[in-house]
């Protein structure tokens, strides 16, 4: 037996525990290291596409879910006549939407409206841009799940008009922010 004999033992040892290494590694973090908290804020949902379905918009114009699609959506339920509730929601989803700075355009704000009134156009003035959908008894309002009312939610939709996260309509805007922000730097649609 030579002299390098041993020496090339412990030099094959090596190189083979350096390929094992990684791979028992993650077994061990998979199975017996479980995380200590979950990253998101908002009541993860099971996703699931909303349905499509022929709406109307405030004006009388048509509309379907799909229009939406390509871009994230921020989803708020309400009546017309937008009390102080409403009218907090509205201004939250408008902030939350502003926060994403150059990504703001990757979003888009929607209110489902569930009456038949219409809300007054100088309460809406600050908030241009938002979709007034008509849809008190639509299978959209049916679709989204909700502890109390979905009045007591915001929602977020995906590009591809999956339901994805719920927020409680006086949830930390920081930390909705956050979500947000996470969710549009790592995705690579809409």
């Amino acid at each position: 037996m030579s002299e390098n004999a041993p020496r090339n033992r412990t030099a094959l040892w090596l190189i083979a525990l350096l390929c094992v290494a990684p791979v028992a590694a993650s077994y061990y973090v998979f199975y017996f290291s479980a995380p200590a908290a979950r990253v998101n804020y908002g009541d993860l949902i099971e996703t699931r596409p909303l349905p499509v379905e022929r709406l109307q918009l405030a004006d009388g114009a048509e509309f379907t879910i799909e229009r939406l699609r390509g871009k994230w959506v921020l989803l708020m339920v309400d009546d017309g006549a937008c009390a102080a509730r409403c009218r907090d929601k509205l201004f939250k989803l408008r902030q939350l939407r502003l926060a994403q700075g150059k990504d703001m355009s990757r979003m888009e704000r929607a209110w489902l409206i569930v009456d038949a009134a219409t809300p007054a156009a100088d309460l809406m003035a600050p908030y241009e841009g938002t979709w007034l959908v008509r849809g008190g008894s639509s299978a959209l309002l049916k679709a989204l799940p909700a502890s109390g009312t979905p009045a007591d939610h915001i929602y977020l939709v995906d590009p591809l008009g999956n339901l994805v996260l719920r927020y409680t309509y006086d949830a930390d805007p920081s930390r909705i922010i956050k979500d947000l922000t996470r969710l549009l730097k790592t995705s690579g649609i809409g």
